[in-house]
Order: C-alpha cells, then structure tokens, then sequence
C-alpha cells in the first residue's frame, strides 16, 4: 500500500472485476484511452485472477480514496527496465464523480514518488492524446514535459488524433 494526500494505492482484488469491467465499458471514461476489444466480465475477472504478482517490471495499483474506501481507478508503472531505470505510467479514473477533484494528480504525484523513491527510477513515460486537455493539465502540473509529437496515432470516432510523449526525470516532479 503506497499513501498519498487524498488516494491510497493498493493491489486490484478479483472481486472489483465488476466495477473495472463498467469502466470499461463506459464511453466517456474510456473517450482517451486505447480500449482494445471488449472482454466479457468473466475474462476481465480471470485475467485479475491470473495477473502475475507485482513486481519491479509491471507494478499495477487500484485507487482508492483515503476519505472513504471508493475505488475510483488504476494506476500502472509497466515496461520498467533496470538498465535504463525507465518505465511507461498509465492512469485512469473510472469513477466520474472524482474527476477534477485532485484524485488523479495526487494519484499521479504519489506513483511518480513511488517510481522514484523505491523502484529507483530515473525517467517516467507517458503518452496522451492531445486533445485529452484534462490529462494533459495533470502532467504538466506535476512537471512532465513534452518530448514529442506522434502524428495520427490515436483513431477514435472516424478521426485520427495525434499524442504527445511526455517524460518526468527523477528530481523533477512537482510538489
């Protein structure tokens, strides 16, 4: 269990397969996000069930609100390579009524000290859409910058979106 100010990060239950699995299948949650193709409950259920431990190379965390319990989304650190002291970040909030509320940025800070602190990371990765201004405004905020530009990357809609590349070195993130 990782702590931060608002949002505590633990390890995904089998049990909240469920509430991953409308998430998942809701369109606003999902308007940004690569979604693949739909899994039925009972996949997204054995692939929780089956989802190797923890460990350096993949860390994935359910976040949970300190007031109350809620899960309210994921956070994962995946890709990490030990030569590099690199790793990729994907996040999102599935619970609607804590968007714009601080839960994503302090999620954020909190897996980017993380990734710092105890895995020894030097670098934090990230793509987003650039159109997602929300997401966007978070990283900024707690100091990734753009590395780059991927051109027509992202189709959702009949429209294709470019993304950003963003990076956050150790010593850099914002308080």
């Amino acid at each position: 269990m990782v702590l931060g100010e608002l949002v505590k990060l633990r390890a995904m239950e089998p049990a909240e397969a469920e509430q991953l699995w409308h998430w998942n299948h809701d369109p606003e949650v999902m308007r940004w996000m690569s979604d693949g193709y739909a899994q039925s409950l009972a996949q997204v259920r054995k692939g929780i069930e089956e989802r190797p431990r923890n460990a350096y190379g993949d860390v994935l965390y359910g976040v949970e609100t300190l007031a109350d319990a809620t899960l309210i989304g994921l956070v994962r650190l995946r890709d990490t390579e030990p030569e590099t002291g690199c790793a990729a970040l994907d996040i999102y909030l599935g619970e609607k009524q804590y968007w714009g509320r601080g839960y994503a940025t302090d999620a954020m800070r909190t897996i980017c000290r993380y990734g710092f602190d105890k895995m020894r990371l030097h670098k934090i990765t990230l793509k987003v859409v650039t159109e997602n201004h929300a997401a966007h405004h978070v990283y900024r905020k707690i100091g990734f910058v753009e590395e780059g530009r991927l051109r027509q990357v992202f189709r959702r809609d009949g429209q294709w979106y470019d993304m950003f590349t963003m990076g956050l070195l150790e010593g850099e993130l914002l308080a």
